[in-house]
């Protein structure tokens, strides 16, 4: 591993366990065992190094939801895969999926954040609205599913009950079981 990506490995945790307030250069450079001005060298200011680190855990996500079913036989199955590996209990996953609700919580009040998180959460959508119009047609989702409507709901119920489950507030089945009666609830395949 590059010492940017292992910076980047611990600007995550700390974001994860502090939130982006909690995000000090000095005590990162600690945490990542380097030094304040190879920060600095690596992506200019904190700004730059929050922007990087935000586009670190988007690109991890990507990596631990690569489904396993091919959505070109699919796309249904790959979809509801795809949102069920967000709910999984590993560090990799707790951390990444934390650390995106701080930066979500943290634009409320940083709205210089708020446009790479509505890029990250555009492609996100986006590609599940093209898996949804797959779908539909292949004539496996009814016609008067609206692909962005479905996607937007079932990607902003995944980040919630996601939320819930890492706040202990909901079990990790429970989580994974309201998905799973989401997606064909979501699609118009049953009722």
């Amino acid at each position: 591993m590059s010492r940017r990506d292992s910076i980047l490995e611990s600007a995550a945790r700390v974001v994860a366990q502090r939130g982006v307030r909690g995000l000090r250069v000095e005590e990162l450079a600690e945490a990542a065992g380097v030094s304040t001005s190879l920060i600095y060298y690596h992506f200019k200011d904190r700004a730059g190094l929050l922007a990087q680190t935000l586009d670190f855990i988007n690109a991890r996500a990507e990596r631990y939801t690569e489904s396993g079913i091919d959505p070109d036989v699919d796309p249904v199955g790959h979809l509801e895969q795809l949102l069920l590996l967000e709910l999984q209990d590993t560090p990799l996953v707790i951390e990444n999926s934390a650390a995106w609700g701080e930066f979500c919580a943290s634009a409320v009040f940083q709205p210089e954040l708020r446009d790479q998180l509505r890029g990250a959460t555009a492609r996100w959508t986006g590609y599940l609205s093209e898996l949804i119009r797959d779908a539909k047609e292949r004539g496996a989702v009814p016609a008067e599913i609206a692909p962005a409507d479905a996607a937007e709901r079932l990607t902003a119920l995944v980040e919630g009950v996601s939320m819930r489950w890492l706040s202990g507030t909901l079990e990790l089945a429970r989580a994974r079981e309201l998905v799973r009666g989401a997606v064909p609830l979501e699609l118009g395949l049953r009722s």
